[in-house]
């Protein structure tokens, strides 16, 4: 996406579950833009990665490892960064997990896992930036990354967190009408990232047979940036880049405060459902 260097020069944004995927790319791109990104996540090599290119470009990023399932963890990170810079303009709360399974077979932990990352810690995210953006009198942007699970209603736990996610964002929407903060649900399909490092073997080895590339695919391995975007230029018809999400969510957060862009769905051509 071209954007002028300088659109968010001055800005604060904090970006959760940025240590790979649509997160990682979402940083970078913010960063592009000259805000000062706060990247959060649970592996720290790939945001230090991220924050060194970021740097050398002559932009600004700051690393947090945290857990964000843990409450007082999320909390901290909106305090940190507006302690580090004074104030907090965006907020993407992107973290997310999936364990594909059935109901009757699937685990209560990997439910807890789900349910812990994809509502808890958005919900807590939520509510420390609508605090931290007020006081610092930020004209804000919450932007909640739901998925296009949440349109079906047979989409499982995973899809049962998202359309959680859906009523979060339009019930957080009708609190701040009064507020310069906008919130903003983007729906991303079928995406190449290591989010499907969780699903079921088969599934995977077919998607890897479509694309052409040569992968043997380990249930919970992660993947290199560069050989997902080799299987995502092989799959453009199915599967959106990390980069097109990231474009959407750009989109969103250079909008004047007068524009409340609610939902915004971002899919390939084709259709996917994928096993819940």
């Amino acid at each position: 996406m071209t954007m002028d260097k300088k659109t968010l020069s001055g800005r604060t944004a904090i970006v959760t579950g940025a240590s790979s995927g649509i997160g990682l790319a979402i940083a970078k791109q913010l960063a592009q833009a000259s805000a000062h990104v706060f990247l959060a996540g649970r592996t720290s090599e790939p945001m230090e990665e991220a924050k060194h290119t970021i740097e050398q470009d002559g932009g600004n990023a700051t690393v947090l490892t945290v857990d964000l399932r843990d409450p007082f963890q999320v909390q901290n990170l909106v305090e940190a960064a507006v302690m580090r810079t004074g104030r907090l303009d965006i907020m993407v709360n992107n973290a997310g997990l999936e364990f594909p399974s059935s109901i009757v077979d699937g685990s209560p932990e990997e439910w807890r896992a789900m349910l812990e990352t994809n509502v808890l810690a958005l919900l807590v995210g939520c509510q420390s930036a609508v605090v931290a953006m007020r006081e610092c009198g930020a004209k804000g942007h919450i932007v909640n990354i739901s998925s296009v699970s949440a349109q079906r209603r047979n989409s499982g736990v995973y899809g049962a967190t998202k359309h959680a996610v859906n009523v979060i964002s339009a019930s957080l929407r009708d609190e701040l009408e009064e507020d310069d903060i906008r919130v903003t649900n983007v729906l991303p399909g079928a995406t190449a990232t290591n989010f499907a490092r969780n699903f079921p073997g088969p599934f995977v080895e077919k998607m890897i047979e479509m694309s052409g590339t040569e992968l043997t695919p380990k249930r919970g391995e992660h993947y290199s940036p560069e050989t997902l975007g080799e299987f995502a230029k092989n799959m453009k018809k199915n599967l959106c880049s990390a980069e097109d999400i990231a474009n959407a969510v750009m989109y969103v957060v250079t909008q004047p405060i007068n524009v409340n862009v609610a939902d915004i769905v971002v899919r390939p051509p084709r259709a996917m459902t994928t096993p819940h």
